[in-house]
């Protein structure tokens, strides 16, 4: 776009209100405010005064649009480079080679060390004329600050959650190479069984990061079956009393009858696998699971399906209760990622459905989520 190629500086038409304050050139033409762009826009004229200057751009730099409109540029937005020298000389798009047609997006500073993400384009009466418009755009760089941090929070998180199953692995497998006839069947049984469970430790953590990476991204697939939520809790559930867990720590309620409801069977089990592994290892009590017909959250549909997960334990805290579906959080006890509430909320959300967190009635906590019925057309 060539903003700014349209209008001189200074007029002003009829009733309208002066240049310095409307959206120049093309803006105008396409019918474009400013004030409605999400990154920080200022355009200098070929005199280098501010013609217009956003309300991004009032937010991120604390400058009034009314101070810095008709000031000279390097005025108006005094940057400098992470060397302390000033940018507007540095550069020089006024008087610096003809053929530049804009600096590449770089961080620089504003007065009291603020950094801010800058770009400029070079627009031209034509090639290697003079400068018609100066044209910067300016970014927070809180944002992608927040981002990086959590990459590398990430990174750290998965490094060390890695490290100890591989030291597992690698020890007992270099033992049993260099010993192995050292050892009584019983005993290889033992190091074997130890290096399995640390193997599969290590596949559900890349799985996560897999799911991370295609939620964070908007590709996680949905493969829409029909699905049976009740058997999908049961089968849960034997697989807890199969593994030592008392038969009555568990109630599960089925509401009849249940719409059709059409889900990723794969994705779903693993909704319910995290949240019955929190509700039995940092609850306590009855963890009780109601499966019932609700509304459903998406317009245009009038049923869908609502699977609730409660225990009798201490709860969640009111202040993290806003903190529970972010990555990391793992509430007052150690262990694991912190990503399985995560990813359950971004495949809930895959499915168009909702899930949320609160009290339950036996003043432990309460998971509930829901989904759409989503038959397809052909069935509607």
């Amino acid at each position: 776009m060539s903003v700014g190629t349209s209008s001189a500086p200074g007029a002003q038409e009829a009733g309208g209100p002066p240049a310095a304050s409307r959206p120049p050139g093309d803006l105008a033409d396409l019918g474009i405010d400013p004030d409605m762009l999400p990154d920080g826009l200022v355009v200098a004229d070929e005199q280098g005064r501010v013609v217009c200057f956003n309300a991004a751009a009032e937010r991120i730099t604390a400058v009034r649009a009314r101070d810095a409109l008709g000031q000279r540029l390097e005025k108006a937005l005094p940057l400098e480079d992470l060397e302390g020298r000033r940018w507007w000389q540095l550069t020089d798009p006024y008087g610096g080679l003809a053929i530049r047609v804009g600096q590449p997006e770089r961080n620089l500073l504003l007065p009291g060390g603020r950094e801010v993400l800058v770009s400029a384009r070079y627009v031209r009466t034509r090639p290697t004329g003079p400068l018609r418009r100066l044209v910067v755009t300016l970014r927070d760089t809180e944002a992608r600050r927040r981002t990086e941090r959590s990459h590398a929070e990430l990174i750290a998180t998965v490094a060390h959650e890695l490290r100890s199953p591989l030291t597992s692995v690698k020890g007992f497998t270099a033992t049993l190479l260099a010993k192995w006839e050292r050892f009584t069947d019983d005993q290889k049984r033992l190091m074997l069984e130890t290096v399995d469970a640390d193997a599969d430790r290590v596949t559900r953590l890349i799985a996560e990061l897999l799911d991370i990476s295609r939620i964070d991204s908007g590709r996680l697939e949905v493969r829409r079956q029909p699905v049976d939520i009740g058997a999908a809790v049961g089968r849960h559930i034997q697989a807890y009393v199969a593994a030592g867990q008392p038969a009555d720590r568990f109630l599960l309620r089925v509401q009849q009858p249940l719409p059709d409801l059409w889900a990723d069977p794969d994705k779903i089990d693993q909704v319910l696998s995290n949240l019955l592994e929190n509700a039995v290892r940092h609850g306590e009590g009855t963890v009780t699971i109601d499966v019932t017909a609700t509304a459903s959250p998406r317009e245009g549909e009038d049923t869908g399906t609502s699977v609730t997960v409660s225990d009798e334990g201490p709860g969640i805290p009111e202040e993290s209760m806003n903190r529970v579906f972010t990555r990391f959080w793992r509430g007052s006890k150690r262990g694991g990622t912190g990503l399985g509430l995560y990813i359950v909320k971004g495949i809930v959300e895959a499915h168009g459905g909702t899930i949320t967190v609160g009290r339950a009635p036996g003043a432990g906590a309460e998971f509930r989520f829901t989904l759409p019925v989503s038959a397809p057309a052909y069935l509607a």
